[in-house]
């Protein structure tokens, strides 16, 4: 027997069967269960590009992507769809009224138009 296999028999034996220790490709990770983790945890990815020539900053780029599951989104307050009409059927029934702010802006518009004269004023052109 060579010095080489007494090594391995001497691994074998302390370490006991090696082939258990082994990953087998048929235990590997499948791209649904690699989703469902990725969803369920979130990813957030971000980076910065920045334009410069001579010191004088032409274009900056932050970027910032947030992968999750939308339950997992809510759970951080990341809930911006839920008013928004073009993503919430329940936004989309009361979207009819105006808001506060807007009712305001409507009266104001109307008091302004209701000092205006009734017939269009001409304005004429003079050269010098």
């Amino acid at each position: 027997m060579t010095q080489l296999e007494s090594n391995l028999n001497k691994i074998t034996e302390k370490d006991g069967d090696m082939s258990s220790r082994v990953t087998k490709s048929t235990d590997s990770t499948t791209v649904a269960d690699l989703l469902e983790r990725l969803l369920d945890k979130g990813v957030v990815i971000s980076g910065d590009i920045r334009i410069k020539l001579v010191d004088v900053e032409l274009l900056t780029l932050e970027i910032r992507l947030l992968i999750c599951s939308v339950d997992k989104a809510v759970e951080m307050g990341l809930d911006w769809w839920t008013g928004n009409p073009a993503f919430d059927s329940r936004a989309r029934e009361t979207s009819g009224s105006l808001p506060a702010a807007d009712i305001g802006l409507e009266q104001r518009l109307q008091r302004l138009e209701s000092q205006l004269p009734a017939s269009p004023v001409d304005v004429q052109e003079t050269t010098v």
